[in-house]
């Protein structure tokens, strides 16, 4: 008798992306790309608005029928990307939050310290967030910040002490964020956890 094999899980596809800046034109290309590359959800990993544009930078990615999950950056306050998430449907602000997808948890917290946060509000809202996802296998970390020790601090700014405590306390798969421009598609692995910045021209990622 011949044993069949098992079906291989499907496996959630994202696409991440971080630093637009308010760049509707960008937005624009990000939307495509995740249409032509039939993905099942958009990350953004903050600084998504800018003084010029705000209020449509959300648009192109519905008008893809994609669900966009996100957090605020430096340049985003909460209320505004609060705002953002209440202007389309299936849109939602994870900053203290976790949202399942499948078998794969996902939760953040935006902002970054020096500007509008932190190391004890980043790494609280971190944990708050992984509350609900504790024992869950397949962890998605989202930050806008990257951690202390990390190639992003090429820049010379220093990283996130919190973040790094997060990433070895709670263990994700992945942490995905964005902030420092000049290391844009970094990407190393701490512990158990591979690091991405995922900058403005985003990442595809299977998990």
């Amino acid at each position: 008798m011949v044993k069949e094999k098992p079906k291989s899980e499907k496996k959630l596809k994202i696409l991440a992306a971080g630093d637009i800046h308010g760049d509707s034109r960008l937005t624009k290309k990000l939307a495509d790309k995740a249409d032509k590359e039939n993905v099942d959800l958009v990350i953004l990993t903050g600084d998504i608005t800018s003084l010029i544009e705000t209020k449509n930078i959300i648009k192109p990615f519905k008008d893809k029928n994609k669900k966009v999950l996100m957090i605020p950056g430096n340049w985003d306050s909460l209320i505004t990307v609060n705002v953002l998430a209440q202007l389309y449907e299936d849109t939602h602000n994870i900053h203290g939050y976790s949202i399942r997808e499948g078998d794969v948890g996902i939760f953040g917290a935006g902002g970054a310290v020096g500007f509008n946060t932190t190391e004890k509000d980043i790494f609280e809202t971190l944990k708050r967030g992984n509350k609900s996802l504790e024992g869950l296998d397949k962890k998605i970390m989202i930050t806008h910040m990257h951690a202390k020790d990390t190639k992003s601090e090429i820049s010379g700014f220093q990283g996130s002490k919190a973040i790094r405590k997060a990433i070895e306390k709670f263990k994700p798969r992945y942490l995905l964020h964005s902030h420092i421009h000049e290391a844009e598609g970094v990407e190393e692995v701490i512990g158990t956890t591979k690091v991405i910045n995922v900058g403005k021209k985003g990442k595809i990622i299977e998990i």
